[in-house]
C-alpha cells in the first residue's frame, strides 16, 4: 500500500515584507495533508509572520499553493472553508454569546443570510465538546475569564472543519488539563486527515508534533522529526545553547538550562 500523502501548504517566498522592511525569507516549506507542524524559535524568529503568510495574511514575493493550486485561484469564500485561522489576541464581541461566537466559524459554509442548519449546530457542538466550553455556550464573551474564552475561539476555528488548521500560540491562558484537551484535539484532527500548523513556545509540547520547523532571524533554520537528533541540535542552537532535552519514556522534554543564565 503506498504511503503518499497528498501536499496541503506548499511555500516558495524570496521574501515576506512588512512595509519596506523585509521580514522573512527566503522560504520553502512543503507540507503533506494530515501532518501537525510546530513552528518553533526565539522570540523575534518570524514565526507569527510565516504562519500568517501561510494564511495568506501578509505579502508575500513568490508562490503559495493550498492543496495543490496557487491560493490566489481560491475565492474569499472557498479559502475560509478550506484554511480556518486562529491568531493571537483574536477578536471578540462581549455582547455575543459563547455559542454564537462559535456558530461565526460555520459563516463560509452558509448562504447568504440563510438559518444555521443541523449541520452548523452539529459542528458548532463538536467543537465546543472538543475544548470543553459547551456548558458556556449561553455566557457572554465579556463574562469569560481569559483562559475560557481563548476556548472559546479555538471552537470557534474548529468549528470551520477546514482541511487546513492554523494557529498562533493556541494555549494562550490555557490550564494544564485544558492544554492535554488541546493536545488530544489536534491528534484526532490530524488523524482524520486535518493539516494542522501551529506557532508553539511550549517546546515540550511542540516536541510531540509530527515535524517541527525552527525559526531564527526571519529563516527556516531546519525541518524535521521531533525524533531527529538533527532536529534536537537544532533547537538547542537557535536557543543558545540554553535549553536541554531529555527522553522521559517515549516523549522529549525541552528544559531550561540555567546553568548558561549570565546571571
Amino acid at each position: 500500500m503506498s504511503s503518499f500523502k497528498p501536499i496541503a501548504l506548499h511555500a516558495s517566498f524570496s521574501s515576506v515584507c512588512l512595509g519596506k522592511q523585509q521580514i522573512l525569507g527566503p522560504v520553502n516549506l512543503t507540507i503533506t495533508t494530515g501532518q501537525w507542524v510546530a513552528l518553533v524559535g526565539p522570540n523575534g524568529a518570524g514565526k507569527s509572520t510565516l504562519l500568517r503568510a501561510l494564511a495568506g495574511l501578509e505579502a508575500v514575493t513568490g508562490q503559495l499553493e493550498l492543496l495543490g493550486k496557487p491560493l490566489q485561484s481560491y475565492s474569499a469564500r472557498q479559502r475560509a472553508t478550506q484554511i480556518a485561522w486562529l491568531g493571537q489576541n483574536e477578536a471578540y464581541n462581549e455582547d455575543f454569546t459563547a455559542f454564537d461566537t462559535v456558530m461565526l466559524g460555520r459563516l463560509p459554509h452558509q448562504r447568504w443570510l440563510a438559518a444555521a442548519s443541523s449541520e452548523d449546530y452539529a459542528s458548532v457542538k463538536r467543537a465546543m465538546d472538543y475544548t470543553r466550553s459547551w456548558h458556556l455556550r449561553s455566557r457572554m464573551m465579556g463574562t469569560l475569564s481569559g483562559g475560557e474564552r481563548q476556548r472559546i475561539l479555538l471552537a470557534r476555528a474548529l468549528a470551520v472543519e477546514a482541511r487546513v488548521l492554523l494557529m498562533d500560540e493556541p494555549l494562550l491562558n490555557l490550564d494544564p488539563p485544558h492544554q492535554a484537551d488541546w493536545l488530544d484535539t489536534v491528534r484526532i484532527l490530524s488523524s482524520q486527515g486535518t493539516t494542522i500548523i501551529s506557532v508553539l513556545h511550549e517546546l515540550t509540547t511542540a516536541l510531540q508534533a509530527q515535524s517541527l520547523v525552527v525559526m531564527q532571524a526571519g529563516k527556516i533554520f531546519h525541518q524535521g522529526s521531533c525524533d531527529d537528533r538533527a532536529t534536537h541540535q537544532a533547537l538547542i542552537e537557535v536557543f543558545e545553547q540554553r535549553i536541554d532535552l531529555h527522553q522521559v519514556g517515549t516523549r522529549w522534554v525541552a528544559l531550561a538550562d540555567c546553568r548558561k543564565s549570565q546571571f
